[in-house]
């Protein structure tokens, strides 16, 4: 009677473990990190950066609009720096309030919340250098996307001509 309560035990066993032996071996694909969306993202530090895109005009784009969401894990607020393309002039700041989530060019025709490139030559469906850092962490380079406003989600996100103070 031992053997055969053993056997049927053994025997269950066997069955569990060769109808779930993929998940104990195989990685699963749930556990690895893609953007979701069109955008880029990065961490620098305690700022997570999220969903990084640029918006420019199809036929003058001399304009990008950096379209991204900052958000801070930090209880200190801090000053990122954005540097778009190689150019140290090109850099704008932007501070981050402890647990606020900031997003930046949502609005390219208000008077801050936005972060401009100016001579921008990059063509829509190209990547673009863009550098995050703060305070003496390691800063991070994304490659952004570039995408133009031919799609309505993306229509009112392009930069206007006469360009407001960046914020």
């Amino acid at each position: 009677m031992k053997a055969r309560v053993a056997s049927s035990i053994a025997l269950a066993l066997a069955v569990a473990f060769g109808t779930a032996g993929c998940g104990f071996i195989a990685p699963q694909a749930t556990t690895k990190h893609y953007d979701a969306s069109d955008g880029v993202s990065g961490n620098v530090g305690q700022i997570d950066v999220r969903n990084a895109i640029i918006i420019t005009d199809a036929k003058n784009g001399s304009v990008g609009n950096l379209v991204v969401t900052l958000v801070n894990n930090d209880s200190k607020s801090h000053s990122v720096a954005i540097q778009a393309g190689n150019e140290a002039s090109a850099t704008t700041r932007v501070t981050v309030q402890p647990g606020q989530v900031k997003v930046l060019g949502r609005d390219p025709r208000a008077e801050t919340g936005n972060v401009f490139i100016s001579n921008f030559d990059a063509l829509p469906g190209s990547l673009f250098n863009v550098y995050f850092q703060y305070g003496s962490e390691t800063g991070v380079k994304l490659q952004v996307p570039v995408l133009d406003g031919q799609l309505p989600e993306y229509n009112s996100l392009v930069p206007p001509e006469i360009l407001p103070a960046n914020g």
